[in-house]
């Protein structure tokens, strides 16, 4: 027989949090401290979506189930943590380097190879030039440091660049706090357009349930081959069309992700 709504939405809702739980757990992020953010985002979300402008207490209580009492104190800090924060400017130049390094028609040699690039060149493709194509605000001196911080950049004696990766993948726990908050927040709110959305957004996954544990370890480095060539073709493609100004009538957000996750064939998850 089938479920009520509301027990498949108790039930999707446990597979969804119990990751984010887990790492709240891990952090000391304990339950008040995470009650108390619920209900900022519950008022948050109430304020926007309130039928009257501006909304009652009792409005915004019957809406939420959050007690009168509290609502005037909560709607004071509702907006503070609704928008995700903007990647921090050094992350978000750094990725966008590898991204113009990595699709650039200049950067590679006649076997596809990756050039190494000089800081600075007069004659051919350089960091300060992939800096001037991405109008990035930033030094290339401070752009490539970055990359060099992140163990995403080489130096060699002669002062060229080499990539060692393909992807930007930050090793400060606040970048990747802010990597982690942009990717999957737009990934849930994919999934969750999709529930009603017409026409639905792209949302694809493989699964295999019982795999060999050698086979998935010849399969990593495929697997990740694959994404980097889509998400470099699509960057190539799309990135000279962007619009110069956010502000752009009709201009629109875009993101494209792929992700990879693996566990022992046995462990379905508790409760769900």
């Amino acid at each position: 027989m089938a479920l009520p709504m509301n027990a498949l939405f108790q039930r999707a809702m446990r597979r969804l949090l119990r990751p984010l739980v887990a790492y709240a757990i891990s952090q000391g992020f304990t339950f008040p401290a995470f009650a108390e953010l619920l209900k900022i985002l519950y008022m948050d979300e109430a304020l926007a979506r309130a039928a009257h402008q501006p909304p009652t207490g009792s409005d915004l209580s019957l809406m939420t189930g959050i007690h009168r009492k509290d609502v005037k104190r909560l709607r004071l800090l509702a907006g503070q943590g609704s928008a995700l924060t903007s990647l921090g400017r050094g992350t978000h130049v750094a990725a966008q380097l590898i991204a113009a390094w990595t699709t650039g028609e200049d950067t590679r040699d006649a076997s596809g190879a990756l050039l190494s690039l000089p800081l600075h060149g007069e004659a051919g493709p350089s960091i300060a030039t992939l800096t001037r194509r991405i109008k990035a605000d930033m030094r290339p001196r401070a752009i490539l440091d970055e990359l060099v911080r992140a163990h995403a950049v080489r130096i060699d004696d002669a002062g060229r660049a080499h990539l060692l990766r393909t992807a930007y993948v930050p090793d400060i726990p606040e970048d990747k706090l802010d990597f982690l908050a942009h990717n999957v927040g737009d990934h849930m709110a994919c999934a969750f357009h999709n529930l009603a959305g017409d026409p639905p957004f792209l949302e694809r996954a493989l699964f295999l349930d019982a795999l060999p544990a050698d086979a998935i370890v010849q399969a990593r480095p495929r697997i990740e081959a694959a994404a980097d060539h889509l998400l470099q073709n699509l960057h190539r493609e799309l990135n000279p069309l962007e619009c110069a100004d956010k502000a752009t009538p009709g201009a629109r957000r875009l993101r494209v992700g792929i992700y990879y996750y693996e566990d022992v064939a046995c462990s379905e998850e508790r409760g769900s």
